[in-house]
């Protein structure tokens, strides 16, 4: 189960700057909440093993998010340049060893596929979502392949709002 789980939070950066709309997203500091399955697991863990969890995250660059509930939050922050692109960002290119394959958009949709492929995490995913405004979106992540040689087949919804102009101590997305 911790396999999966750590999968399911390697996973979240894929989906945590989706982008791509007609009108630019808003730059500034934005919350991103993932719920799925495995996230509903993360109340069950003991504190050494969670502990475990969020050294193995640190090894790949990045910070546990806050899970309650099934949801996992972060916060993420959009510099005017990345907010001004009509295409995803580079986040998908993340420490988990993911990179975007296409993307399309259809006004605010978007679509993304990508591809993780290391020694760690190998298969596939997509990313749908919708900017409902230049200050939300929503959207479902699918990702299907192996974790440490652990099949997963996980799903994720995915939502996005902005919630100021100024990203204060979060940095930038690493594009």
């Amino acid at each position: 189960m911790n396999k999966l789980f750590i999968a399911s939070l390697l996973l979240l950066p894929i989906t945590s700057t989706a982008g791509g709309t007609e009108n630019p997203m808003r730059a500034g500091l934005w919350e991103i909440t993932t719920t799925s399955n495995l996230l509903n697991f993360a109340s069950q863990i003991p504190p050494d093993q969670m502990d475990n969890l969020n050294a193995l995250a640190k090894e790949y660059g990045f910070e546990m998010p806050s899970i309650q509930n099934g949801a996992a939050k972060t916060s993420t922050c959009i510099t005017p340049e990345m907010a001004s692109h009509k295409v995803v960002p580079d986040s998908f290119q993340t420490p988990a060893g993911c990179n975007v394959k296409s993307v399309t958009r259809n006004g605010s949709s978007y679509h993304a596929e990508y591809v993780c492929d290391n020694p760690q995490i190998k298969g596939n995913g997509i990313a749908d979502g919708t900017f409902t405004s230049m200050e939300s979106f929503t959207g479902r992540t699918v990702f299907n392949g192996t974790v440490q040689g652990t099949p997963i087949n996980e799903t994720a919804d995915i939502s996005g709002k902005w919630l100021d102009a100024s990203c204060g101590d979060t940095k930038p997305v690493q594009q």
